[in-house]
């Protein structure tokens, strides 16, 4: 079996307050003077997740601690093997929290700009914004957005039974200016949910997706149209969406023709990194190291990386393959 940390791979479903290392978390509470629980709690559904998230973003609050956590990311990613990453941050947010509108965006940046320099980490960033919150902050995403070019789309995030028809004008604004458009959907909602994306929010990957399992008929048309589904196994059973790793629909989602990309979403939660969720994939699922690469593949293909990184990807897969098919 080949390494897996060898394998270039292009992450595409990563929130990047949830990458913070555990002793930066500790760090920054004590500098701003906040309690962490001492143990992580377990999660029975997303309200207890956003309790959790609500922590780690408090302990952002200077510009250090933006581009600090942005550098230590693009350190991480590079270890595992990645060499794109589409990681979302939810700059609205903390600029409202923080009263200053560009300061967190800028800071990231900034430290993406560096980090990636320094370890060779391709990127681009995704603005999210909860379907729980105000479509003002949701134009200010997109403005947001718009207004830096490392910037190559915008999504919805949050409970998805939350409609996303009053963001429509958000959505159709941002598809105009040439921002791409992902969104969360089919996780802790049905099939309607991933239908609203597709429909109404002119998504063109779905994050995670994987109830689309649940309409024989949706299924056929996401395969059809190869819309990518980024999946992340380890992140539905922490977050209690799925009652266990071996009961991951992940092999019959693959077996039903979609296109199936893996990611990590919330790495802080699951305790797992990329190279872990292929890892997982190999040890539970028994999935062979050309399924594995041609999921690798799929990331790359449907992310919104330049054309040169993408052939650069595509042929150091190839190329991760190319032992074994010769011997």
């Amino acid at each position: 079996m080949r390494d897996l940390t060898a394998l270039p791979k292009a992450h595409l479903h990563v929130h990047l307050e949830s990458t913070m290392r555990p002793t930066t978390r500790r760090e920054l509470a004590d500098a701003h003077g906040i309690r962490l629980p001492v143990t992580q709690p377990g999660f029975d559904g997303f309200r207890a997740f956003a309790e959790h998230n609500r922590l780690t973003r408090a302990c952002l609050g200077r510009p250090e601690d933006f581009v600090r956590l942005a550098r230590e990311f693009c350190a991480d990613e590079a270890a595992q093997g990645t060499r794109y990453a589409e990681v979302t941050f939810t700059a609205a947010s903390h600029g409202e929290r923080l009263g200053d509108p560009e300061m967190p965006l800028a800071s990231v940046l900034k430290g993406l700009d560096e980090g990636g320099q320094r370890h060779g980490l391709a990127w681009r960033l995704i603005l999210d914004h909860s379907r729980r919150r105000s479509v003002e902050r949701a134009w200010r995403t997109a403005e947001l957005a718009a207004a830096h070019p490392q910037v190559v789309a915008i999504g919805m995030a949050g409970e998805e039974r939350h409609s996303l028809a009053p963001f429509a004008e958000v959505l159709a604004h941002a598809r105009e200016t040439g921002l791409h458009l992902v969104h969360h959907a089919g996780e802790d909602a049905g099939p309607d949910s991933i239908r609203e994306a597709l429909g109404l929010g002119h998504a063109e990957r779905l994050g995670h997706g994987i109830r689309v399992l649940d309409d024989p008929a949706l299924t056929v048309e996401v395969a059809r149209r190869g819309i990518a589904l980024e999946v992340c196994p380890s992140s539905n059973v922490s977050l209690g969406l799925v009652p266990s790793l071996p009961q991951h629909p992940l092999p019959r989602l693959v077996g039903a023709g979609l296109t199936v990309t893996l990611n990590t979403d919330v790495p802080d939660v699951t305790g797992t990194t990329l190279t872990g969720e292929f890892r997982r994939a190999r040890e539970v699922f028994g999935f062979d190291d050309v399924t594995l690469a041609r999921m690798a593949s799929a990331a790359v293909s449907a992310s919104f990386a330049p054309e040169a990184v993408k052939t650069a990807l595509h042929k150091g897969i190839d190329e991760w393959l190319t032992p074994a098919a010769g011997g």
